[in-house]
């Protein structure tokens, strides 16, 4: 397997797994196009930040939270391409077991926990990261399935996401091949600091991890708006944000290319097949998940205004985290394009972690945020290297 040495973390060089150029429609994805995505997987920054006065945005908000109907947000009707079990259930998560055999090195997929389904890693046949681990050669796959927060898990913390996330790794035979995406990819670092000797490898895709590193229209929005006004949010929801309601404040519209640029889909894919994924896609971003409204505040203050993760002042577990604890070999996987997290906000991990640089790799895609997880080119190509990476037993 190649390796890359990343010396200058900051300034990568696009990875093409075997040499492919990628195709014109991937390589041509604008920032701007994909604000759409956006309230996917961090609601009301985008939102806030398009208001031209806080008060005006304010009002607006308390209409739609009190109009509304009532409606709640659940992962009950998840769409899942792939067969699977729920291995555990627990108050916040169910880890959903995609296992093709019992025996072997466990991966855990850590989804993120925004607005939308777990299913972005299980979305569609040629658009399921569980199916592209599985068709490489990892045959143990674990989904954690954030459950949509009731009334009564208003007050659910960071901490209390990673301890049940430790009690779903602590049911395998660890340590764990652990990858993260997006939210859930900083959850994962965090994890593997926390507990570095229950981690063997590391992915982190699209990862929010130095937010001082780099800026993305995410991160400058999240800067810019006062925490009072997200305090304001989740006193509308009742210390909830509502997921369903997040969806009637902002409302867009989808591009009509929306679901083909996203998912990567070929030029010539049949028209059946072309109305199926567009229509499922549709359905999954009409789904939604509620959030406990002390964790959606810890995330917004501690990692996107203050950078604590990076800056050596995040406490997770009773514990002040060291980045610099975390030695397995991990790999750090970028999208060119991304409108949410910014290259240099994922690749300055590498300057953070303990890990030698020769066991970091690097892939920088030319792609969109959603893309790194549903795009059928990005799976195809670097999602099968990084499979073959994962199977390899070396030692961390």
């Amino acid at each position: 397997m190649r390796r890359r040495s990343i010396d200058h973390p900051q300034k990568p060089r696009r990875s093409r797994p075997h040499g492919r150029t990628p195709p014109p429609e991937t390589a041509k994805a604008s920032v701007p196009q994909s604000y759409l995505s956006i309230p996917f997987l961090w609601p009301l920054v985008a939102t806030a930040a398009a208001s031209e006065a806080t008060a005006a945005f304010l009002n607006d908000v308390a209409h739609i939270w009190g109009t509304s109907k009532q409606q709640t947000s659940a992962s009950n009707d998840a769409e899942w391409a792939t067969r699977n079990r729920i291995a555990l259930e627990l108050s916040s998560l169910r880890l959903r077991d995609f296992s093709q055999r019992s025996q072997g090195r466990p991966t855990v997929i850590c989804a993120p926990y925004a607005l939308h389904l777990a299913t972005v890693a299980d979305f569609a046949s040629g658009h399921s990261l569980v199916e592209a681990l599985r068709a490489n050669g990892v045959r143990r796959v674990y989904v954690t399935e954030w459950r949509s927060a009731t009334p009564e898990m208003r007050f659910l913390s960071i901490d209390s996401y990673l301890a049940d996330l430790n009690i779903a790794v602590d049911e395998l035979d660890h340590p764990v091949d652990l990858i993260g995406l997006c939210q859930g990819g900083w959850m994962a670092l965090v994890y593997a600091a926390r507990f570095p000797k229950k981690v063997r490898r590391l992915v982190l895709a699209g990862a929010p991890v130095d937010i001082g590193a780099g800026e993305s229209f995410l991160s400058a929005s999240a800067a810019e708006i006062p925490l009072a006004t997200f305090e304001e949010i989740v006193r509308l929801g009742d210390g909830r944000v509502l997921g369903q309601r997040v969806l009637d404040l902002w409302a867009p519209a989808l591009a009509p290319d929306e679901a083909s640029r996203v998912l990567q889909m070929a030029p010539g894919i049949d028209a059946a097949q072309r109305l199926h994924l567009e229509r499922r896609f549709r359905r999954w971003y009409a789904s939604t998940v509620d959030l406990p409204g002390t964790y959606y505040l810890q995330v917004v203050s501690q990692l996107f205004k203050e950078n604590r993760i990076a800056a050596g002042r995040f406490e997770a577990l009773g514990r002040r985290i060291d980045l610099g604890s975390v030695h397995a070999p991990t790999f750090l996987l970028a999208g060119r394009d991304d409108e949410l997290v910014s290259v240099d906000q994922l690749l300055a991990t590498a300057r953070h972690i303990g890990t030698p640089r020769e066991k970091i790799e690097i892939s920088v895609e030319p792609c969109g945020h959603l893309s790194l997880f549903l795009g059928a080119e990005t799976l195809r190509n670097t999602w099968s290297r990084i499979a073959d990476w994962l199977l390899h037993e070396t030692a961390a």
